[in-house]
């Protein structure tokens, strides 16, 4: 049962700072409330005041051509991305991502801010910002900074946002030109328990991989770039037995860098055996999208 609350409805990032500040650790900042509301409810969390950020001018989406980077606010829905003409145009891992994330009806009300700030372990969003090395800019009592999504999401349900700071925006850099990227997961119930995503980037001959991004998310507490597998990537060429190698040594390392638990998803041992075969279908599909001219 969800317990009484007193809801604070600022009009402005200033405003919405202050709240935070004076009433600290009593306060929690409320947007689509998919995964907050659920907590209050189940009596997981208590918070005798929620601050309502949906007045706030936070919402949208826009493509500066001349940076190359895609700008959505924090307030925009997961569906408003899904259903985006650039980001489908332009940014189609992340459009796809979006299309199979949760429901419809989380999709709907659910926000990009407000699932990056609540940090759920299980969430593919972070993990695809991660592929494309998007930032998030922040705001509160002591201005404006900026934070790479590794330095924003660092634990289970854990940022460094300060008390009194709230996203205000997230900027998405476009993949090089040719690049394939793909994200592959392996749900129950509409939460992932593993997702894997690969972006390929192919030497101007066009035949090996110049860069190699790998990613690996749901199935730890916080979603993490593999260098290993990257490193692995990097130079091998994109057709025959030695990409399978190459692909192969990529997914051993992904499994050793999981950080999985027993749970009513499977064991750790299984997720880790899940994370590596899905390492291998994200960079084949990466791959096959690099050899149709590219995808991102």
């Amino acid at each position: 049962m969800l317990q009484p609350f007193h809801l604070h409805e600022p009009a402005t990032v200033d405003e919405a700072s202050g709240i935070l500040r004076r009433l600290g650790d009593e306060a929690r900042i409320y947007a689509g409330g998919t995964e907050l509301l659920l907590a209050m409810k189940q009596g997981l969390l208590r918070y005798p005041h929620l601050v309502n950020i949906k007045r706030i001018p936070l919402e949208g989406i826009s493509f500066d051509e001349t940076a190359g980077r895609l700008r959505i606010g924090a307030t925009t829905t997961h569906r408003a991305v899904e259903r985006s003409e650039v980001v489908g145009g332009r940014f189609p891992m992340l459009a796809s991502m979006e299309r199979h994330l949760a429901n419809v009806r989380v999709r709907a009300v659910g926000t990009i801010g407000g699932n990056l700030s609540f940090a759920e372990p299980h969430s593919d969003l972070a993990s695809v910002l991660l592929l494309y090395n998007a930032t998030a800019t922040i705001g509160g009592g002591s201005g404006r900074r900026t934070a790479g999504i590794p330095d924003l999401v660092v634990d289970a349900y854990t940022t460094t946002l300060a008390a009194d700071e709230l996203l205000i925006e997230v900027e998405v850099p476009a993949l090089p030109r040719g690049a394939g990227a793909a994200y592959r997961k392996f749900a129950f119930f509409e939460r992932p328990s593993v997702g894997v995503g690969a972006v390929l980037v192919p030497s101007a001959a066009g035949d090996t991989v110049e860069e190699a991004r790998v990613a690996v998310g749901c199935v730890g507490p916080a979603p993490r770039r593999v260098a290993d597998a990257e490193t692995a990537l990097k130079g091998a060429p994109l057709r025959g037995t030695a990409f399978e190698r190459a692909t192969a040594e990529a997914a051993a390392a992904v499994r050793r860098a999981c950080d999985p638990v027993d749970d009513l998803y499977g064991s750790a041992e299984y997720k880790r055996h899940l994370a590596g075969v899905f390492t291998q279908r994200a960079l084949v599909a990466a791959r096959d999208h690099v050899a149709a001219g590219g995808s991102g």
